[in-house]
């Protein structure tokens, strides 16, 4: 049977830290917690389960935590886990099977992270596979200071073992205001963390956090380095902060650098709502339906749904055509 070192890093954390502890009893060997800088109870709730208990001096990047946190591992395998995160029973039995009968070739065990959709900042499915169980005697390390992952290609083992992510609130804020330091500083974010800037953007932004990124990602759209994917991701943020200041020249700059590049649900739904805005809804009708039937979402799965489905109802009802008008509003219930 192999043994393994729980790494967590946590911070004020009270509420739900003994949730998940207690959700992993009897499965781990070692528990390692690096609190850094709670001003709750956290590390006294910590210290009923363990006497690892380590600071960290929070230097902004996430992955420099868990690194630390690793370090401290002395099992064969770590498990890698956020306070949020439950095992519920029968998930527990199918990780002491794991535990009983896991290969040792097998480098890392991936499990399925569910519940993504209630928690509105970068899903747009509500069940992925993660890598959460990691062999110690290879040198795993964290790369990106948010959002972080490993970095290697190790043997990996897809498991069915279910983990229920269960947050006490949208980490959006947190999120994005890490990417705005990081992208105000000069750095440049990798294709990965790109794609998770827009993301976040597009399913939980307020206004204010599109005018913050809106300089950053009218530069990627200039960027030569970037692919077709980035360039579209970077036109639909920038169209919507350039909507968002009420700049209708920048506004159709990028709304048609994605819509000549085959265009996306993002863009579509951009274009309505300018019209809607200007009450042109014959108008905003084309780019509601383009964006509900004729294109796909990259961003945000909604932009492709119910979002262009309430559009076209609010639309036909300012047209005057009733029925039209509850047939979009049934769509979008039912989408």
């Amino acid at each position: 049977m192999i043994t393994i070192s729980l790494c967590m890093i946590v911070k004020n954390e009270e509420k739900i830290l003994a949730r998940c502890l207690d959700s992993l009893e009897g499965l781990m060997d070692e528990i390692i917690i690096v609190d850094t800088g709670s001003t709750d109870t956290t590390k006294k709730i910590a210290a009923a389960y363990t006497d690892q208990i380590y600071d960290f001096v929070w230097t902004g990047d996430f992955s420099e935590a868990r690194n630390f946190a690793f370090s401290k591992a002395g099992m064969d395998y770590i498990y890698s886990a956020d306070a949020d995160e439950v095992l519920d029973a029968a998930n527990r039995e199918a990780f002491f099977l794991l535990k009983r009968t896991l290969l040792p070739e097998i480098e890392i065990v991936q499990m399925y992270y569910a519940n993504q959709l209630a928690n509105g900042t970068i899903y747009n499915y509500d069940r992925e596979l993660r890598p959460k169980l990691f062999r110690r005697n290879r040198t795993f390390r964290w790369q990106g200071a948010i959002h972080e992952q490993i970095g290697i290609t190790p043997v990996i083992y897809d498991s069915e073992i279910e983990i229920r992510h269960l947050p006490q609130n949208n980490h959006k804020d947190r999120d994005l205001t890490a990417f705005a330091r990081l992208t105000a500083s000069g750095g440049r974010l990798d294709k990965r963390l790109h794609n998770i800037y827009a993301k976040e953007l597009f399913i939980s932004g307020e206004p204010s956090d599109f005018l913050t990124a809106r300089a950053f990602f009218q530069d990627s759209c200039k960027d030569g380095e970037r692919g077709e994917d980035e360039l579209m991701e970077a036109a639909c943020v920038a169209a919507r902060a350039a909507r968002i200041a009420g700049d209708v020249a920048d506004f159709f700059k990028y709304a048609m650098k994605a819509v000549a590049s085959e265009g996306c649900a993002e863009i579509c739904c951009e274009l309505g709502a300018f019209y809607m805005e200007r009450q042109d809804y014959d108008e905003a009708v084309i780019w509601l339906y383009n964006a509900a039937f004729e294109t796909e979402s990259i961003l945000n799965i909604h932009c492709g749904g119910d979002l262009p489905l309430r559009g076209l109802a609010k639309c036909y009802q300012e047209l005057g055509n009733g029925e039209q008008a509850a047939e979009y509003a049934r769509l979008a219930a039912e989408w």
